[in-house]
């Protein structure tokens, strides 16, 4: 005689409260995880921001809170010879060169994404390539040409000016952008009678608007904190020194007072972290964005 067997009602019982467990443990690990990648991010603006509201006698000691808190620090550094000029010269290499990338790599990018002609592939290979190539391979003969064809070192200009002729990967970024826009839409205004000028201002540009910020963002991020290029052309001239090229020497003139140094530091990364989060959503939609919304 054959004897039938159950499963004991106890184990579909304790199953659900097993997996509830498993989530709720997960969930756990994720936010400990998070938390701790955040403090590590954090935590080092945190004491920069500390250490520049210290006093000589605190600064690099074992108290982790001013007492009190001297905001003459940021007093100090802006009437610092030079600072102020710093800032205008890191204001207008930004600015330009934010806005002379955008208006030379937009128009490039439209061609190479919604216009029909023979090479079209090799020309946006050769943009790609030119990303591979370090700026360091050719500095020498570029700053050869500056200094003695014309005569623009010690200036920002061989900065600036190489701007106006488009960024490869601002090209790059932005054609993949105009990729996703549907034809029909260009199609239909090209039949409505608009031109290709037209429906770039009037049709592409409205519609990729978070990739041209983000692209508007990196370029000013990176004009911002440029050390390289500054250090190069203008070195020669206190009076042309960018904020990332005179936080250096204000570091080598203050290296004994380190709460002066961090103050400066603080007043380099404000306005780019200020920036960042005023334009945060146009950014993050800017670099997620695939497809159009409709």
């Amino acid at each position: 005689m054959t004897t039938l067997t159950t499963t004991p009602p106890t184990v579909t019982a304790t199953a659900p409260k097993s997996r509830r467990r498993r989530i709720t443990l997960e969930w756990v690990a994720l936010h400990i995880w998070a938390i701790t990648a955040g403090l590590v991010f954090v935590l080092p603006f945190v004491f920069i921001c500390l250490e520049a509201l210290m006093s000589d006698q605190q600064s690099l000691t074992r108290q982790l809170w001013p007492d009190p808190f001297v905001w003459h620090n940021l007093v100090s550094v802006w009437q610092t010879p030079g600072f102020a000029t710093w800032w205008r010269n890191t204001i207008v290499y930004a600015v330009l060169g934010t806005a002379l990338t955008l208006v030379s790599s937009v128009p490039v990018a439209y061609a190479l994404a919604c216009f029909r002609f023979r090479g079209r592939n090799v020309a946006m290979m050769v943009v790609i390539a030119t990303m591979m190539l370090p700026p360091q391979v050719a500095i020498i003969p570029l700053y050869l040409v500056w200094a003695q064809d014309f005569h623009l070192t010690g200036t920002l200009w061989p900065l600036i000016i190489p701007m106006g002729f488009g960024d490869a990967f601002s090209i790059f970024l932005l054609r993949q952008f105009f990729l996703t826009v549907p034809r029909e839409y260009l199609e239909a205004a090209k039949v409505d009678g608009c031109s290709d000028l037209k429906v770039l201002l009037r049709i592409m540009l409205p519609m990729t608007r978070p990739a041209i910020a983000a692209v508007g963002l990196f370029q000013f991020f990176y004009c911002w904190n440029d050390y390289f290029g500054p250090q190069i052309y203008t070195s020669e001239n206190p009076a042309a020194w960018t904020l990332s090229y005179g936080l250096q020497s204000f570091k080598s003139a203050h290296h004994t007072n380190w709460n002066l140094t961090m103050a400066a530091t603080v007043m380099v990364m404000a306005p780019v972290i200020l920036l960042f989060f005023l334009a945060q959503k146009a950014f993050i939609e800017g670099v997620t964005l695939t497809g159009v919304k409709g």
